[in-house]
């Protein structure tokens, strides 16, 4: 091998050198610092230093799958995460065909607002939404006709609202990455396409969904890794997990149990569990990068 392609080859890694000086140290200390709690019972008694931490090894590990709770805690995350996935595609990829159908003024109109629906912090979203569905003087119950309707009691009608909170921070990066992706397919293709009898509907189906199959991939990938580790919206809006921790998920899960209980180890072996399991998507995700680079 010439010391030419050496080079060649180390160029890359040269120019992540920056970027590692920095993020290896800021995530690197407290993934350790996490893994480290997660085998020692430490609790607040361990924090004041009233008494020293007790190493038990995997035993919060054996505590945590061996816990009911968990796993309800664990199905019922990953079912609102798919949910959420789903609804967050549906209405991305609908604005975003919508967009490649509409004049420059209303889709002007249409990118602004779903980039300031993006830019909103997620406590202020959820606060104007708590504001919007309030029982007594939401604007949602009134244009309803709904008098006093609580929709934070009932677990599934929280999960919707809550839902559609995440869906409406969550769309505009799918709309604009698939109507990126649409405007980028050749004219001439859908062109030939209608010449040969094609409909518009199975010009996108057979053409514009196989073309967007990668930059598909890579936004549900994506938007797996956002919403399994929701977080704010749900504390925020359900007050800490609905009523009897009815709509609790594992990142509010992990809190509970680190600083409502005070068992930080149990709460640490939680989030190095949430970690592997993101780790793991995040390795279909730089796959799912690649394959896309290698077909463009």
């Amino acid at each position: 091998m010439s010391r030419g392609t050496t080079v060649r080859r180390g160029r890359p890694w040269l120019y992540l050198l920056p970027a590692a000086a920095v993020l290896i140290p800021l995530f690197g200390y407290p993934v350790y610092m996490l893994g480290l709690l997660s085998v020692f019972d430490y609790r607040q008694a361990q924090v004041s230093g009233g008494q020293p931490s007790t190493f038990v090894g995997f035993g919060n590990y054996a505590a945590l799958l061996g816990d009911g709770r968990f796993w309800e805690v664990l199905a019922q995350t990953v079912g609102f995460a798919a949910a959420l996935v789903a609804a967050t595609l549906a209405v991305g990829a609908a604005l975003a065909v919508l967009l490649t159908r509409t004049g420059p003024v209303p889709r002007t109109a249409l990118s602004l607002a779903a980039l300031g629906a993006w830019a909103a912090p997620a406590m202020t979203g959820s606060t104007v939404w708590m504001f919007l569905f309030d029982a007594d003087l939401g604007l949602v119950n009134q244009v309803l006709g709904i008098d006093g309707f609580n929709w934070f009691y009932d677990r599934w009608v929280t999960f919707g609202v809550v839902g559609a909170t995440i869906v409406w921070h969550s769309f505009p990066l799918v709309m604009i990455t698939l109507y990126a992706g649409i405007r980028a397919i050749p004219a001439s293709v859908l062109e030939a396409a209608a010449l040969d009898g094609a409909t518009a509907w199975q010009g996108f189906r057979r053409i514009i969904v196989p073309m967007l199959r990668p930059l598909v991939t890579i936004v549900v990938i994506q938007s797996v890794i956002w919403d399994f580790k929701v977080f704010t919206q749900i504390y925020v809006m359900t007050n800490g997990g609905g009523v009897a921790g009815q709509n609790t998920v594992l990142n509010v899960y992990a809190y509970q149990t680190a600083f409502g209980s005070s068992e930080y180890g149990l709460g640490s072996a939680i989030a190095v569990v949430m970690t592997l399991i993101l780790l793991v998507i995040t390795l279909f995700y730089i796959r799912a990068l690649r394959r896309s680079g290698e077909r463009l």
